[in-house]
């Protein structure tokens, strides 16, 4: 079997017996895989272990065993990719990331590579870890709108005065009201538009939006995966998520 360096996202972590984990890793090469790691729960003399590595979110230096025909893959060599500042440490923006994890869970399904949703992926928990004020308030928004390109879904940025609803069912803005309920009108329509526009983390700090008008984008935002996404069911982190960004 052949080694292989990649970078990888940890998303979700199961105990295995008494010291092992299975740990599931959005990979740089590989896309989603999953990895058996033994021996990281028992704490030595040496130390204690390090299962620390593969909280939710952690971005991984890892040198792997790869084989196509199986399902459990090894890792050889794992370390720190990136040591956050802040967001294993400060409780809102935990919740943000492991809200972006359940999401990214709930869509990435097949084990195929994709490098540009990777690198947009690390690149979101990087200016999670440094955002701060409006940029952290505003970045579940920011995230699941411009998630969604890399699944083949999204909402097409063509909001103009004469274009003022958006059909969520459709993923893009219309002239007269949708027939169904899946829809945003007025305000929640053009700001929605205002965030699609959005290039870089930071501009999000020009958006001033109250806590209701976030709680409202962002279900609306959900019903647009639930719509696009088989079997997407509910988030649970959303509940935990709008709690604490009140």
């Amino acid at each position: 079997m052949e080694l292989h360096k990649t970078k990888g996202i940890v998303l979700r972590t199961v105990k295995y017996g008494e010291t092992s984990l299975v740990v599931t890793i959005y990979t740089e090469l590989f896309g989603v895989q999953s990895y058996l790691v033994n021996g990281v729960r028992s704490s030595s003399k040496k130390g204690p272990g390090k299962a620390n590595l593969f909280q939710p979110a952690a971005i991984l230096d890892l040198i792997v065993y790869h084989n196509e025909l199986k399902n459990l893959q090894r890792i050889r060599e794992f370390k720190w990719g990136v040591l956050y500042q802040q967001i294993f440490f400060d409780v809102f923006k935990n919740s943000v990331a492991l809200f972006m994890v359940e999401l990214l869970q709930k869509c990435i399904r097949q084990p195929e590579s994709n490098p540009e949703l990777f690198y947009f992926i690390e690149d979101s928990f990087l200016h999670l870890d440094a955002s701060e004020g409006r940029v952290l308030a505003n970045f579940p928004l920011f995230f699941i709108l411009h998630l969604a390109v890399f699944f083949g879904f999204r909402i097409h940025d063509d909001y103009d005065a004469a274009k003022c609803w958006l059909d969520i069912k459709e993923g893009q803005f219309v002239s007269e009201h949708p027939e169904h309920p899946y829809f945003l009108e007025g305000n929640y329509s053009y700001l929605t538009a205002q965030l699609l526009r959005v290039q870089q983390p930071e501009e999000l700090a020009e958006l001033a939006l109250n806590q209701e008008t976030r709680r409202i984008l962002l279900q609306a935002y959900l019903s647009f995966y639930t719509l696009h996404v088989p079997d997407f069911g509910v988030m649970k982190t959303l509940a935990v998520l709008q709690t604490i960004l009140s």
